[in-house]
């Protein structure tokens, strides 16, 4: 039952000599090259002193990797890559093929090298939460306790099975200084990447998703039931992840609690449900397929934990996955595109309404930015979610050729915070960053970008190039495979004023970062206001006056006044009765009355076309105007109707009846 509330105003109805007185898809893509005359196009070669070209971003410092991180006489060993990266208070965990260095960056323009733990295995993977540093391990010369029993030199491998780690390695770094392993979780085909997932069940408890992807098969000893074989087996360890639960003060029981097959086909169980092989003999390119596009393992999943949601970008499809049981992830939906060589990555927007995927085409050790490579070759599709399916709206690729000394193709990104707008900054390889306004997901758009030359000018080139370029608290650092780490920040332009800048560098602090744990983007938030009294107020103007009657001529009388309503309520109702108990709905003289009763209407801007109707009683008033929101200064017509038929009779005298208006509201 609503509460209700009134405002009462009465009106006098008289006739005075003879007056009446009246008082208060994706759809294939159209081929475009790109661009030939971009400044980045010819940059000069160099390891320290290559070419630059910018727009939009300021490079504020460079810091070499740390020493035993890199082999001087080849900046692009694979075996000292610096690969992804995490972040957590004013520190940088900057993950590579050796091991992990840890990065001070409470000063982004100067970050310090704090410490380094040398751990070979690849590719180096890192999360961070609270006291403990997970690291995703996949080489076969991986060593136990980071081969701790034999000098951890990157390329020695492990002398026997027993002696082999694949997976996930757990250190507790509550010493930053001192970090110490803690637990080692073997995993079939080892850890290429993982992600990182609060646990519901426990505020005690993380779970760890393990993307393997290596085509070799167990190869250690504490593992005894991993199965190299084809997909009509019992429990083949491919077409599937692991789920590791971690409880926090107790990472030494860590433990494999499931094992999803997120590629089952629901109807006829089979696990490998998915792609299996590419939709075509030749990439578009008119080349072989490398990587294969074929849905055995995720390479990354992505967890956005407030909407219970994860896009999986697994090989040869991108997924949409429920994560309302973190323990238990469930495919919802899965795409497929022709010309995506290996569904590599996976953003959300700060709104989880839209999915950037990433083609790592070619693997990431190849040019695949060539002036001859279609801009939808090696790129992002950006996908909306639609009532939790994935509908496809546009490609993106960073538009300038690069050289064919140049590793390239699209890789990690993450969100830059800039209010009212969808931004992210992404990293191309030697292809450098890219900064995209994609808030319509048809119409990407490069804002801004920086970009060095090739490490080398000549031969098949060096590898090197930025692996991820990721926005925290108020500047962007890059993990460069070959060069160590960068930092940056973004300055003014046409495409992003300072203002926008502002709101991101002002955003609020994340506590940690992890690009595959995404948790929405935050902004200052202050109050100002006032307060609204409950108002309802009606006033009527001066009275209204009917013309004089005539005795013995059939005749409609009209007249009117004028009245105002304010109402802050939810709703109104503006009604009119007749209170008095004799002769209601009548104008009286006396004992006599008139025989035909009184009518009344009221017109507004809104309702210009209301009809006479009879004046009621108290308990049944005449309904006016009805409000179905707050009103202020609404003017009106009150008007009224008489009718005098040729006989009736009439008493000289005055005619009046004493009106009630109310304007009353079920929503104060």
């Amino acid at each position: 039952m609503g509460m209700s509330r009134t405002a009462t105003r009465k009106l006098l109805v008289a006739l005075a000599g003879g007056a009446l007185l009246v008082g208060v898809t994706a759809s294939a893509a159209s081929a475009q090259l790109p661009s030939t005359t971009d400044p980045r196009v010819g940059l000069a070669p160099g390891f320290e002193n290559a070419g630059i070209a910018a727009k939009g971003i300021e490079h504020l410092a460079n810091r070499p990797k740390a020493p035993g991180f890199s082999n001087p006489a080849n900046p692009g060993d694979f075996s000292y890559v610096n690969s992804d990266m995490a972040f957590q208070g004013n520190f940088a965990f900057v993950g590579g093929f050796n091991g992990v260095q840890i990065f001070d960056i409470t000063d982004a323009a100067n970050p310090r090298l704090r410490t380094a733990i040398m751990c070979p295995g690849g590719q180096g993977d890192v999360s961070v939460y609270g006291n403990l540093l997970f690291m995703s391990v996949e080489e076969a010369r991986a060593k136990k306790n980071c081969g701790a029993a034999n000098p951890p030199t990157p390329t020695a491998p492990p002398t026997t099975s027993a002696d082999r780690f694949r997976g996930i390695r757990i250190f507790n770094i509550s010493n930053i200084d001192a970090p110490t392993l803690v637990k080692e979780v073997q995993t079939c085909r080892g850890s290429h990447t993982h992600t990182l997932v609060e646990g519901k069940d426990s505020a005690d408890t993380v779970y760890i998703y393990v993307q393997g992807t290596s085509g070799t098969i167990g190869q250690t000893d504490d593992l005894t039931t991993c199965d190299a074989g084809p997909a009509t087996n019992a429990n083949p360890s491919q077409w599937r992840i692991e789920v590791i639960r971690v409880p926090l003060t107790a990472p030494q029981n860590a433990a494999i609690v499931s094992e999803p097959r997120l590629f089952r086909n629901e109807t006829t169980g089979a696990v490998n449900g998915l792609q299996n092989a590419p939709q075509t003999p030749l990439h578009p390119s008119g080349t072989a397929w490398g990587p294969v596009p074929d849905t055995n393992s995720c390479h990354d999943i992505t967890v956005f934990e407030s909407q219970d949601l994860a896009a999986g970008a697994c090989e040869g499809n991108g997924l949409l996955i429920d994560i309302s049981d973190p323990a238990n992830p469930r495919r919802i939906d899965a795409v497929a595109d022709p010309i995506f060589a290996y569904w590599h990555g996976a953003t959300f927007s700060n709104d989880g309404k839209k999915v950037v995927f990433t083609d790592e085409w070619g693997g990431g050790t190849t040019p695949r930015c060539r002036a001859t490579d279609q801009l939808s070759w090696g790129a992002n599709a950006i996908y909306e979610i639609v009532d939790r399916k994935l509908v496809f709206r546009s490609y993106y690729k960073m538009p300038a050729a690069q050289t064919t000394q140049e590793n390239c193709v699209s890789h990690i990104p993450s969100l830059v915070p800039v209010l009212g707008r969808d931004i992210m900054i992404q990293a191309w390889y030697q292809g450098g960053a890219s900064l995209v306004d994609f808030t319509n997901p048809s119409q990407p758009k490069e804002i801004g970008f920086w970009d060095r030359g090739p490490i080398t000018g000549t031969g098949n080139g060096t590898l090197g190039g930025m692996w991820s370029t990721y926005w925290y608290n108020g500047a962007f650092f890059a993990s460069e495979i070959a060069r160590g780490l960068d930092s940056f920040r973004l300055t003014p332009t046409s495409d992003l004023s300072a203002y926008e800048i502002g709101t991101a560098v002002s955003a609020n602090k994340q506590v940690r970062f992890n690009a595959q744990t995404q948790q929405p983007l935050t902004w200052p938030t202050g109050s100002v206001g006032g307060t609204v009294p409950a108002t309802l107020s009606l006033s009527i103007g001066p009275p209204a006056q009917f013309p004089a009657f005539t005795p013995g001529v059939g005749q409609t009388y009209e007249t009117s006044t004028t009245g105002s309503v304010i109402s802050t309520a939810g709703d109104a109702v503006l009604s009119v009765a007749d209170p008095s108990s004799q002769n209601t709905g009548h104008l009286v003289n006396g004992s006599f009355f008139l025989p035909q009763p009184l009518q009344a209407r009221a017109r507004n801007a809104a309702n210009t076309g209301t009809a006479y109707n009879n004046v009621g009683s108290s308990a049944n008033p005449l309904n006016l105007l009805m409000y179905n929101g707050p009103i202020s200064n609404d003017q009106l017509t009150l008007g009224f109707s008489q009718r005098i038929n040729q006989n009736d009779a009439l008493r000289t005298g005055t005619y009046s009846k004493t009106l009630t208006f109310t304007l009353s509201t079920t929503q104060p």
